[in-house]
């Protein structure tokens, strides 16, 4: 089994990243449970090094989906999540969605062709997982509109991954003596998610 772990925690913490915690404790339980998984991590620093697309770059996309040449390095992102039996989404709920280095990365992984394709009766999805887990921790407290998480629950529709679930470590701004005790709540949470992963 290949689980992709899309790292996209650029935090100003840094090593203390709340929500790379929050992926730690999951990622613990899962490698616990699934010890001959394989796993492969896209790093900030990856994320951090993508161009934005302009329009030179969607011509370049499209002249090669046209022709089926999706063995080209443009779609190496696409590929290697299309191929992923597991893939779990880790980032900081930033501005009421996530870093805009993980917005850059959904520009290279929705790839018509590869993560999915269009017929007359529709979008397909042509990802091979099964499963899709959006980890995240924000200041403030969850809401049923919290965009970053509507946001994979869709992609993951679109992708044709039937299993979405998601961990949101949120108020941890709110009260600072309460923080600690918050966090460690939800990484009880990631790691009864990850066991069920």
């Amino acid at each position: 089994m290949k689980l992709l772990f899309v790292n996209a925690c650029v935090s100003q913490r840094g090593e203390h990243s709340r929500t790379k915690a929050l992926a730690d404790a999951f990622l613990e339980t899962f490698c616990a449970g699934h010890p001959e998984a394989e796993i492969e991590t896209v790093t900030p620093a990856a994320l951090l090094a993508l161009r934005p697309f302009d329009a030179e770059m969607v011509r370049e996309r499209d002249a090669l989906s046209g022709v089926g040449a999706f063995e080209a390095p443009l779609f190496d992102l696409a590929r290697q999540f299309r191929g992923a039996d597991r893939i779990v989404v880790a980032a900081p709920f930033w501005d009421l969605t996530f870093p805009s280095a993980l917005r850059v990365y959904i520009e290279y992984i929705c790839a018509n062709g590869i993560a999915y394709h269009y017929d007359a009766t529709g979008c397909h999805g042509d990802c091979r997982a099964e499963k899709l887990v959006y980890l995240t921790s924000g200041g403030d407290v969850e809401r049923a509109e919290s965009l970053g998480v509507l946001y994979w629950r869709q992609l993951a529709a679109m992708f044709g991954i039937g299993t979405f679930a998601h961990v949101f470590a949120g108020g941890l701004d709110l009260n600072p003596a309460r923080t600690p005790a918050l966090l460690e709540e939800a990484k009880t949470l990631a790691r009864q998610a990850a066991e069920m992963f």
